[in-house]
């Protein structure tokens, strides 16, 4: 998908169960040993950690969320699992929540979390199909 300009972005949060604790300096380090290990190195950009809801929210974030619809209206039960406030139905779910943002800088689809990586990965390619074909006859 790289040579149709599709480019995976990590953002690191550690409002969701507290599970990334780490300084920046930390994160890299803690993917290769320990989850997922084995020697895990990214192979696409990693950002510096930062909070995707809530009063100190990335900005990048605030737009991608006011852009797509919410994926549910549910947390769960958010006690001793979500650590910010306000909670807003727009907010990200839990970790791993995705979005699809065209070349144009435009957010195209927004996934809950719990969406297998399949489906993602054939909706991607559906639109990156799309958007080639558009392309060659425009």
């Amino acid at each position: 998908m790289k040579e149709h300009g599709f480019t995976v972005l990590g953002f690191p949060c550690n409002q969701f169960g507290k599970q990334e604790p780490g300084q920046n300096s930390e994160i890299l380090n803690g993917l290769k040993h320990v989850r997922p290990g084995g020697g895990f190195v990214p192979n696409f950009p990693m950002f510096e950690k930062g909070d995707v809801n809530g009063a100190d929210e990335q900005a990048v974030y605030t737009f991608l969320k006011s852009s797509c619809p919410p994926v549910g209206s549910s947390f769960g039960d958010p006690a001793d699992r979500l650590f910010w406030k306000p909670l807003e139905l727009s907010d990200i779910k839990w970790n791993f929540e995705k979005f699809l943002v065209g070349p144009n800088g435009k957010p195209v689809k927004r996934w809950h979390p719990s969406v297998n990586v399949s489906t993602i990965r054939a909706e991607i390619r559906k639109y990156l199909l799309q958007m080639y074909t558009h392309d060659m006859f425009h």
